[in-house]
């Protein structure tokens, strides 16, 4: 027989996959808990997470003051926006990982020349981003993605 799942442990669950992109579970949970304390859902942040920020830039510039409550108030909104700036950060350092891996496997069979000619930057640009590669490709495969 089956133990059966509790709301909690679905509601673990859910913020576990919200908060993927952090990695460090110590961090996770206080992340999460501080989003919990202030009565923010996974759903309020996976939203902020989907559309970049889009639809709580809208809200606040909106010009109304409750602008804030439909996420909580003002602090949830902070606490919501910190999170996306968070994941825009894991974006970043991703994208810069496969760019790395990626133009280390050009300079194999173009010179760095015609690399830096191609991708609009200097010669020693190109060696600058394909340094530590191998590096970059471990933290590629050990990514910390959500299923959105």
């Amino acid at each position: 027989m089956q133990n059966p799942i509790d709301a909690a442990d679905v509601l673990a669950l859910e913020w576990d996959a919200v908060l993927a992109h952090r990695g460090d579970a110590s961090t996770v949970a206080q992340v999460k808990d501080r989003f919990i304390d202030h009565g923010v859902t996974p759903e309020a942040v996976a939203a902020a997470l989907r559309d970049g920020g889009s639809g709580i830039a809208a809200a606040a510039a909106s010009g109304r003051e409750d602008w804030a409550a439909p996420y909580g108030g003002f602090l949830a909104v902070a606490l919501i926006a910190a999170e996306v700036a968070a994941y825009s950060s894991h974006l970043v350092a991703r994208a810069s990982a496969v760019r790395s891996v990626a133009v280390d496997a050009l300079l194999e069979d173009f010179s760095a020349v015609s690399v830096a000619g191609e991708l609009g930057v200097s010669r020693q640009k190109v060696y600058e981003i394909a340094r530590d590669s191998a590096k970059r490709r471990a933290s590629i495969a050990r990514g910390h993605d959500r299923p959105f």
